[in-house]
């Protein structure tokens, strides 16, 4: 067994802390306001048949336009499941544009589990 580094484990953690959460504590932005943009980077299809409410959708291949994004804002990121990284893959790519990111854990998947309201485009 690896002998872990505390000290090191505390900077992941904090870290870890600072650039993710997760569907409840989104909700909870989200009802109070918070200054925040969630943004999907789901496909559109998928992000019409339901998707956080309130959120824009960014699909791969549009990242680079910025379109909705705003850099006074911290921008939540959220892709399809725990297993995607196409949040992390748009947070990397809107983060080098100097925007704020953070991504919500889980993704949709993690919200509909949660029980929370889902918006759907008609």
């Amino acid at each position: 067994m690896v002998t872990q580094d505390p000290h090191q484990a505390r900077e992941f953690f904090a870290q870890r802390l600072l650039y993710t959460t997760g569907p409840v504590e989104l909700d909870g932005q989200i009802r109070r306001n918070e200054r925040i943009t969630v943004v999907d980077v789901r496909e559109p299809g998928d992000y019409r048949a339901g998707h956080i409410p309130g959120a824009i959708n960014l699909p791969r291949g549009r990242w680079h336009t910025l379109a909705g994004l705003s850099k006074d804002r911290t921008n939540v990121l959220y892709c399809y499941s725990q297993n995607c990284k196409l949040g992390a893959a748009a947070a990397v790519e809107i983060a080098t544009a100097g925007y704020s990111v953070v991504e919500m854990e889980g993704g949709f998947d993690a919200w509909r589990s949660a029980g929370l309201e889902v918006e759907v485009d008609q």
